[in-house]
């Protein structure tokens, strides 16, 4: 006798050679014993042998039709011996009853199992579905099978277009485009992007970086419409002329300063401040743009402005113009430079010049400062500004005293050519402009302050700066209080803090009251991106760092050590590890030999050359 039965959900066939009423002992076609439940036999049969049987129940099951079965079937429970004498015609032979068996389970969208041998047909409307949802993945499959197969070939399927910026940055894993690529990149041992990048997907390498930022950060897009704000409230006329000092790339001009000799022999310095809080209304749509971009977004060779082109020029301190400016004037003696009164003033002022640190550098550094300036335009106002910044600076207590700055590195694109300037961070130049920052920041904290009025504060205390609305001092600047009010046109954080200075100018209720919650939100907003403004910008000096290599073609670069294995190129802003650099104290200048640049992933090799020059020795 032989039995034909179910094990582990695939059908057998056998010898029998015990019966023991419960269980069955079996030898199989391949000549193993097996114990088998009486429970899961569905036949038993003598003819033909259980090898001849499989092999004919597995003809007979390919000849059925699901279909047509089902619709065979009354929408009732049945076994297969009563669904065999309908369909037969007769008493099914052991082959036609185990082959109906087979096709039975092979198709659970049309019958249901439900116990031994028994089945109930599929209702039609689960039937519909079912058979709807195996086509779509049939389908699906084939569109996958197409989509793997031209991208093994490193050709881009036409679909791929608008799924490009998914794939590459945040693909749905779940998705077809990405089900071909991954099998793809297995096939070709490739990640996505370089199996795409041999596709031709992407453009270049500067736009694999970019696109990856914006994607991010700008889903919506980060082009800025033009908008209009509403003209500034008449304001009486300053008698000053203001000159502003920045880098020949800005254009967002948000400080300016001027110098007036007194009648009484002191002087009178005043930094000046654009006012956009008087044209962007909080809460308009203007305000929102600003709001929800937070800061701009620099990086070499460009930027992404927080406000419109459009508006920026409407409040940037331009040279030739007169513009509206929060000003903050302070009355010092001519020598010891000590302040005998201050104020702030909501006025108009008139720009002389917009001074470049490019053109400034050879003209005003330490070494003219000893040797004595040479004459040059807005020598005396500068010269009285450094001497006062340096009185603040005395009086902050000199934090930065002995501090040794790593150099400062301009980037100039010009058709994909790079070059870049090493400049010396720490110059009087430096001085000059972030003491008066510093200074006018925190006495700004403290008008608030003293006024009652809410602010977004910067504070250390022991610890990391942070931002926060309850008024603490800032131990790494050595001042009381401070907050961000100086650059209203670049973060979002200074507009808002200077709405509240404006309304106070002019006797006017503040935007923002305690526990604003706009500010609350802002506030922990700008952390966040502030964060991956910095982190990009600090990527896109990387990369366009070793595109200055690879342009021209350095091969061997000289570098600092930082600590153990970390060294910093004076070349460019980049910092790489040598595996192999020998012990060595920090500030030891060596040579590093480079290779293997690779700007999608901004990685190279490096390898230690020689030491130019050891730290405290010869």
């Amino acid at each position: 006798m032989n039995v034909f039965y179910e094990e582990g959900g695939a059908f057998k066939a056998a010898t029998v050679l015990a019966d023991n009423d419960t269980s069955f002992q079996v030898e199989t076609p391949h000549g193993k014993r097996a114990k088998v439940k009486a429970a899961a036999v569905l036949l038993k049969f003598g003819e033909p042998s259980a090898s001849a049987l499989l092999g004919a129940a597995e003809n007979v099951a390919a000849e059925l039709d699901a279909d047509f079965l089902w619709e065979c079937c009354a929408q009732e429970e049945f076994s297969f011996e009563a669904l065999g004498q309908e369909y037969f015609g007769h008493s099914p032979q052991p082959a036609e009853a185990a082959g109906l068996m087979m096709k039975l389970h092979a198709s659970p969208m049309h019958f249901y199992k439900k116990g031994k041998g028994r089945y109930k047909p599929a209702p039609p409307d689960a039937l519909r579905a079912a058979l709807a949802g195996a086509e779509k993945k049939r389908r699906e499959a084939e569109q996958v099978a197409a989509y793997t197969a031209e991208l093994a070939a490193f050709r881009l399927p036409a679909d791929f277009g608008p799924l490009l910026k998914p794939l590459l940055y945040q693909p749905d894993k779940n998705s077809l485009a990405y089900k071909a690529l991954e099998k793809a990149c297995a096939a070709a041992q490739l990640p996505p992007h370089r199996l795409l990048e041999r596709c031709g997907a992407i453009p270049s390498s500067h736009a694999y970086h970019l696109e990856r930022f914006l994607f991010a950060q700008f889903p919506k897009g980060a082009a800025l419409a033009a908008a209009g704000v509403s003209p500034p409230p008449p304001l009486p006329a300053s008698d000053v002329l203001a000159f502003s000092i920045d880098d020949a790339a800005t254009t967002e001009i948000d400080d300016a300063f001027s110098v007036t000799s007194l009648a009484n022999g002191n002087v009178r310095i005043g930094i000046h401040i654009a006012v956009p809080g008087l044209g962007i209304t909080p809460g308009s749509p203007l305000d929102e743009v600003a709001r929800e971009r937070l800061s701009t977004v620099y990086m070499p060779g460009d930027k992404l402005t927080m406000l419109p082109a459009s508006v920026v020029s409407r409040f940037t301190l331009q040279r030739g113009r007169r513009c509206p400016a929060l000003s903050f004037y302070v009355e010092t003696t001519p020598d010891e430079g000590d302040i005998v009164t201050s104020e702030t003033r909501l006025e108009e002022i008139t720009v002389g010049e917009n001074l470049r640190i490019e053109t400034l550098q050879p003209l005003f550094n330490d070494e003219t400062l000893r040797q004595g300036l040479a004459d040059f335009p807005w020598r005396q106002e500068l010269l009285i500004l450094w001497r006062f910044a340096d009185k603040l600076e005395e009086r902050r207590g000199r934090p930065d005293a002995g501090k040794t700055f790593p150099p400062e590195f301009g980037f100039h694109i010009d058709n994909d050519r790079v070059n870049i300037i090493r400049r010396q961070r720490g110059t009087p130049i430096d001085k000059l402009v972030s003491e008066l920052m510093i200074f006018v920041n925190s006495q700004w904290a403290e008008t608030l302050r003293q006024n009652g009025l809410s602010a977004i504060f910067r504070a250390q205390n022991g610890g990391k700066v942070r931002m926060t609305t309850a008024p603490g001092p800032h131990q790494g600047l050595g001042v009381s209080l401070y907050m961000w009010a100086s650059s209203p046109l670049r973060r979002y954080i200074d507009l808002m803090n200077q709405r509240q200075l404006v309304a106070w100018a002019r006797g006017e209720a503040p935007p923002y009251g305690e526990n604003s919650e706009a500010m609350l939100g802002a506030m922990h907003g700008f952390d966040l991106v502030y964060s991956a403004y910095q982190a990009f910008q600090r990527q896109m000096e990387r990369y366009w760092s070793l595109r200055y290599l690879v342009q021209e073609q350095i091969a061997v670069a000289p570098a600092v050590v930082h600590r153990e294995n970390l060294v910093r190129l004076q070349l460019a802003p980049l910092m790489l590890r040598v595996p192999d650099l020998p012990a060595l104290p920090p500030g030891s200048v060596v040579e590093v030999q480079i290779g293997g640049v690779d700007l999608l992933d901004l990685e190279f090799s490096s390898k230690f050359k020689r030491v130019v020059t050891e730290a405290g020795g010869g």
